[in-house]
């Protein structure tokens, strides 16, 4: 596999430190980088620039990027890198020389270790490096001024009589611990072999997805980061690129295509928000190494998700029932405890953000918003409870939860459905938004539990033609709304989560032709565009963020479900 470094970032599993390309970002000069995903997206990192150089003189290269190296070659030579899980960049060169340049910032510097060694210290980005000559001559200018490096300038460069170097990067925040780097080629078979058993561990395609197969292996474990500060557990960030951190209901898609492959860390990605989960029950919106954000939240697909599971393997035994059970009442209490505002059983979104579909039609009205969906998951995840109660021998709570999402989806079904669909409405007035969103379909998660002429009329909503479905699947909009737009985030793309909650309920509803069908176009479409955020629905052009590691779990997801069962 060969990508462009342009797009998609090249990194490797558990490591901080990335290397890939900026440009149209202002303030930062357009050229290749090592940066540092730590600390979330609020600050696009760029550490060093990097650039190859003949003399003084900076020289043009072409780019080869693999998943476990990256070579840049030019006319006379060539360097290339490989990046460790322990957050180690190696690197050798042989006919030109490496050079990496750091801006001017308030208080980053550079300081001289020793002859072969310079630390760089980033204040803005709360990290150190530590760069260090393993053969050949490091050369660095970096002149203070009062309290910062006014620049720094490090080359690598192979002594006179040699035409060869190497070197090594390392990433620290505290003390650097003095250690023997191995060599570039040690470094570079433990990386592939751990490539190679993660792709080896994902099942075999037809040809014509063997692309998006590829892709995705190596986005979802290049995008993993190993624990630290409130990540507990190894973490699948949803980007390596501008979105380093992970969301409170991406991150149960990621599980659910690492739950037959990797089990314990499929539990893990569930777990990490539990670790972090509020005394009120809340989960945090989306979570790093350093930050939890508490201003919105996600949609409770926890249940959902932990079901899907439980169906596919063991690894859910009683211990770890017992582990979810309470985290997982709390989380459902709290939406009825804190977002209930009439007091008749419906939980309301404060903010689209929290429904997980930004920016939908259904929030055209000033929120609070009750949307069907979000009472719909509540179902499954009180479902859900009353079965682990029952496992874990808690009968009585087994009876309980079982009455509550029977009393729950009475409800579901005389407040939203209107004898034809489901609608959202406005907290205090109870009045409909009016919305073409595909929002309110989202009640097909309960699969069976629906009414079959209710099931059978959203079926036939979402067939219409001209509506929803399109060539490459279900829009978020329906394509002759008025405010459908074809590039419009949640006004019309086709996403992955919502593709694989739907597929999902009609699988559940005995519809599993027309649940493969959105499937296998969603399978094509990812495979030829690649795995991005989203998808204009009329060209299935790829749009928004590269590399994203939802969008590629829920790829990995399908081929199993649609293509190997």
């Amino acid at each position: 596999m060969k990508f462009n470094i342009k797009e998609i970032p090249f990194c490797s599993y558990g490591s901080t430190l990335v290397i890939s390309y900026i440009d149209n970002i202002k303030g930062i000069e357009d050229g290749l980088y090592i940066r540092n995903v730590q600390g979330g997206d609020d600050f696009i990192s760029h550490l060093l620039k990097i650039e190859l150089i003949e003399g003084e003189e900076i020289i043009d290269f072409d780019t080869i990027a693999t998943p476990t190296l990256l070579k840049l070659v030019s006319e006379n030579g060539f360097v290339e890198f490989c990046i460790s899980k322990e957050n180690i960049i190696s690197f050798r060169g042989e006919g030109v020389g490496l050079r990496l340049t750091m801006d001017k910032r308030s208080y980053d510097n550079g300081i001289p270790i020793n002859n072969k060694q310079w630390e760089i210290n980033s204040y803005k980005e709360q990290i150190k490096l530590l760069l260090t000559s393993l053969k050949g001559e490091l050369v660095v200018d970096a002149p203070w001024n009062k309290i910062r490096s006014e620049y720094l300038v490090a080359d690598f460069v192979a002594k006179a009589d040699d035409n060869k170097f190497s070197g090594a990067i390392e990433a620290y925040e505290k003390v650097w611990e003095e250690k023997e780097y191995g060599s570039f080629d040690s470094y570079h078979r433990k990386i592939k072999k751990s490539y190679d058993n993660w792709m080896e561990s994902i099942p075999k395609v037809p040809k014509e997805i063997e692309k998006g197969r590829q892709d995705a292996g190596y986005f979802t474990w290049s995008c993993m980061v190993s624990p630290r500060g409130l990540l507990t557990r190894p973490a699948m960030y949803m980007s390596k690129r501008y979105m380093p951190n992970i969301w409170s209901w991406d991150n149960c898609f990621n599980a659910m295509a690492l739950i037959k492959r990797y089990p314990k860390l499929a539990y893990d990605q569930i777990m990490i928000f539990i670790d972090n989960q509020d005394e009120s029950g809340l989960f945090a919106d989306f979570i790093n190494d350093r930050f939890a954000c508490w201003s919105c939240t996600k949609p409770p697909v926890h249940g959902w998700a932990i079901r899907w599971m439980m169906d596919r393997s063991e690894f859910f035994t009683k211990e770890k029932i017992e582990e979810i059970y309470e985290p997982l009442v709390k989380w459902t209490d709290w939406w009825f405890k804190y977002r209930d505002y009439d007091k008749d059983g419906i939980p309301a979104y404060n903010h689209g953000n929290d429904s997980g579909w930004d920016n939908s039609t259904v929030f055209n009205e000033t929120p609070p918003v009750k949307s069907p969906d979000l009472l719909s998951y509540l179902i499954i995840q009180m479902d859900l409870l009353s079965s682990l109660a029952k496992i874990i021998g808690k009968d009585d709570e087994f009876k309980y939860w079982k009455k509550r999402a029977d009393e729950s989806l009475s409800r579901l079904i005389e407040y939203f459905y209107d004898g034809e669909r489901f609608v959202a409405r406005s907290v205090g007035s109870h009045k409909i938004v009016e919305s073409n969103s595909l929002l309110p379909f989202m009640p097909i998660a309960l699969g069976d539990r629906l009414p079959k002429e209710i099931a059978e009329k959203l079926i036939c909503q979402l067939k219409e033609k001209g509506s929803f479905y399109t060539e490459y699947g279900l829009a978020t909009e329906r394509i002759d709304s008025p405010l459908f737009e074809a590039e419009g985030y949640w006004r019309g793309p086709i996403w992955a989560p919502t593709t694989m909650i739907i597929i999902d309920g009609l699988y559940n509803m005995e519809e599993k032709e027309f649940a493969r069908e959105i499937g296998e176009k969603f399978c094509k479409m990812a495979s030829k565009e690649g795995m991005t955020e989203n998808y204009n629905p009329l060209t299935g052009k790829a749009l928004k963020e590269n590399a994203f590691t939802m969008t590629a779990s829920v790829f990995l997801t399908l081929i199993e479900e649609l293509y190997l069962n």
